[in-house]
């Protein structure tokens, strides 16, 4: 990573052997947006067709100094100017997925907005969808890792658009296609202007989530995700930590937050010494939160799914054996079925055991 962290004082292991160990761990993802997962060479062969954005602003939106910035220019220009074939949205997924495998991630969750790219490529969410299932199968088929698309609401756009959204997906549903998200910048567009796209959603039978605290918006955003929009997990939810009540009904309920330790937001708004140390991830831990870390927009903020686990420790004090338990909650608030969540977590406990013993061995008894 370009991008210096200040480490922990409580980090109990750095360096080459915890990223070793990262690297190798069995892994889930929840929380990565397929376009702001694309490779630099990629958004430069597509754009290079469409047109539309010139080949230094895309490099900017790959350029990372010390406050790295937001992944919504980039992602807006794909939708906007980049997106326009099938093909497109396929190469994007079969690679994002191959990239995803290189870090041992198995199982991932992915989203995409279909809103903005149906509407600037003229081609219907169906076909898109489509393109993006195929490479999902194909990349099960022939490197072993099993892709979820999450089609998300743009929450900058009109709340009927969210309905529609919803709409198209019930009919074409897929089962590769199990639930629905919603993002963009949160202030634009508060949770609760969406209650009905919800609705639709649960009764057509879809998982939900929603990303809601994100950029230092208050509680209540959490809140109303969790009582109006009824979701199974939250995307990011750093405020909930300032409403003690609300704490306790998430860790009644068990609820999962899919938090990202390179959120851009807290990186360019907290001081560089007391990053690590102020950030809302560290104080969810300490409260016993059911976390779970993700790259987010691993390329346009250029980081992975290992420095995403590594961080955990490096930045916010987890102790490596503690990662088992961040481990289970990806296992837990996946959207998978429970003979497999159980046979993933054996699987995984016994060789999370295997990894810890090789790559960061306890001290020697005194």
């Amino acid at each position: 990573m370009s991008t210096t962290f200040a480490p922990a004082p409580d980090a109990l292991a750095q360096g080459p052997a915890l990223h070793a160990f990262c690297h190798a761990l069995p892994k889930v993802e929840l929380h990565c947006h397929l376009l702001g997962a694309i490779r630099q060479d990629t958004f430069h062969e597509l754009a290079r067709r469409s047109g539309g954005i010139s080949a230094e602003q895309i490099d900017g939106l790959f350029a990372h100094g010390e406050k790295r910035q937001g992944a919504i220019p980039g992602l807006r220009a794909l939708e906007n100017h980049v997106l326009r074939e099938p093909g497109d949205l396929y190469r994007l997924t079969r690679e994002y997925l191959e990239d995803a495998r290189a870090h041992n991630v198995l199982y991932t969750e992915f989203f995409w907005n279909p809103t903005g790219v149906v509407q600037h490529s003229g081609l219907s969410y169906a076909v898109l969808q489509d393109a993006i299932v195929q490479a999902i199968l194909d990349a099960e088929r022939d490197l072993g890792i099993v892709g979820r698309l999450v089609p998300a609401i743009d929450r900058e756009a009109p709340p009927q658009a969210a309905v529609e959204m919803v709409e198209w997906m019930a009919a074409a549903r897929r089962e590769e296609v199990p639930g629905i998200g919603i993002d963009y910048r949160e202030a634009l567009g508060p949770p609760e202007l969406f209650v009905q796209a919800y609705a639709d959603a649960r009764q057509a039978g879809l998982k939900t989530t929603a990303h809601a605290g994100e950029f230092g918006l208050p509680w209540t955003h959490v809140e109303t995700a969790f009582d109006k929009l009824k979701v199974d997990r939250i995307d990011h939810g750093y405020t909930v930590v300032d409403n003690p009540e609300l704490t306790a009904r998430m860790q009644e309920r068990g609820i999962v937050f899919t938090v990202v330790p390179a959120n851009s937001y807290y990186l360019r708004t907290l001081p560089p010494d007391r990053w690590a140390l102020e950030h809302p991830i560290r104080r969810m831990l300490a409260l016993g939160f059911k976390i779970h870390p993700n790259s987010d927009d691993p390329t346009l903020h250029n980081i992975t799914p290992t420095q995403a686990w590594a961080m955990m420790v490096e930045q916010f004090g987890c102790a490596p054996a503690e990662l088992r338990a961040l481990m289970h909650n990806g296992l837990d608030g996946a959207w998978i079925g429970a003979e497999r969540r159980q046979t993933w977590r054996d699987e995984w406990d016994a060789r999370f055991d295997q990894l810890l013993q090789k790559h960061v061995p306890a001290p020697p008894a005194l």
